[in-house]
Formats: structure tokens, sequence, C-alpha cells
């Protein structure tokens, strides 16, 4: 019985950046989308900061991946996600509408360049369904089941979906993507045609 009673303690390093940028990480996924490439995405959409800010935009890429991550938790508590493991440092905390700002600040083209910068073919091109002699398979999809506010000016934007017992209650938002056969990973995305966008919501 001696055996079941011991305890463990285990520790793990984070790597962050050094002062108002060390909320700027994904734990495991920083590797998937490390730093310089926030950065250079940001550069790219001149999304990025002027001066130094409490929240840099590499900051922000990172929250907006957060938030996508955590779909059903509030600003502050993604916020207390991506500050977990950072006890110890003096960082700025933000209030709500800071955070709400700093994603008005960013808009949606660091995050398009940075899905454009790491998406791709996933599966190697001797797996089996991936490839018919030197192409490689895709399949196409359009969905229509994504769902929004049910609020005027989302609806003059998307407009509701009409079939054959009448009107859809919500408006729907049309896209299609693009998937790797075998793997399953979507490499493009973008509006369906019969969507009525024209600006962001």
């Amino acid at each position: 019985m001696p055996d079941q009673c011991a305890t463990t303690t285990l520790t793990h390093a984070i790597t962050c950046a050094a002062g108002p940028f060390a909320p700027g990480h994904l734990g495991e996924l920083t590797q998937h989308v490390p730093f310089e490439l926030a950065d250079a995405v940001s550069e790219e959409t001149r999304s990025g900061h002027r001066r130094l800010r409490h929240l840099p935009s590499r900051v922000g890429i990172y929250f907006l991946l957060a938030l996508a991550l955590f779909p059903s938790l509030g600003y502050m508590r993604v916020w207390g996600k991506l500050t977990a493991g950072l006890h110890g440092l003096t960082l700025h905390r933000p209030s709500e509408k800071a955070l709400r700002d700093l994603r008005r600040r960013l808009g949606p083209a660091p995050l398009k360049a940075l899905f454009e910068a790491v998406s791709g073919p996933l599966a190697r091109p001797g797996t089996r369904g991936t490839c018919y002699r030197s192409w490689r398979t895709v399949a196409f999809d359009g969905c229509s089941s994504l769902k929004a506010p049910d609020q005027p000016r989302i609806r003059n934007l998307f407009g509701k979906s009409k079939h054959r017992w009448g009107i859809s209650g919500y408006p729907a938002l049309r896209c299609r993507r693009t998937r790797v056969c075998g793997s399953g990973k979507i490499f493009v995305a973008g509006d369906h045609p019969g969507a009525r966008v024209g600006r962001s919501v």
C-alpha cells in the first residue's frame, strides 16, 4: 500500500517573451505559430503597433487564436487561460473593453494571412487516399449550417436561407472549404458565392 500513497511533483517550463509580450503564447501550440510568424503576419497586414502598448499586436493574434480554442468562454476567462502559466511575472491585466478594442484594431486580416501561411497539405504523398498519380486529391465542402443572431443588421448582411417550407429562423453564414482527402485538413476556406458579404460585421 505505501506505493499507492506516493506523490509526484511535476514541473514544466514555458518559453515566453519578456514584458508586455509575455501573454503572447499558446503553450505547446506556439511551436506551430511561433513568435516570428505572428510578428511577420502583423507586419504584412500592417496591423502592427506603431508604439509599444500594454496589448501589442502579437499578443492580440494569440488572443484571437485562444478565442477560437475556447469558444464558450468570455474574453476575461480566455485571457486567464493565456496568462495561467505566467505566475510571478508582473503583467498588465486588461479590461474586457481593452480586449474588445484590441480585437477591433487587429481586424480579420492577420488571421487570414496566418491561415494562408500555415495551411497546406498535411498528409504525405504516399498516404492512401491522398493522391491520384501525381495529383493530390481534394474535396470541396459547402456549409450553410453556421447560424448567426437574428438581428436586423445581420439579417440585412447575410439574409435568411429559403427552402420549400419557407424561410429559416436564423441568418445562415455560408462558407466553402477545400479539404485534403485522407487527412481532412482544410487548406482553403472562403465565402460561399451565394453569400452577400461586402463588409465585416
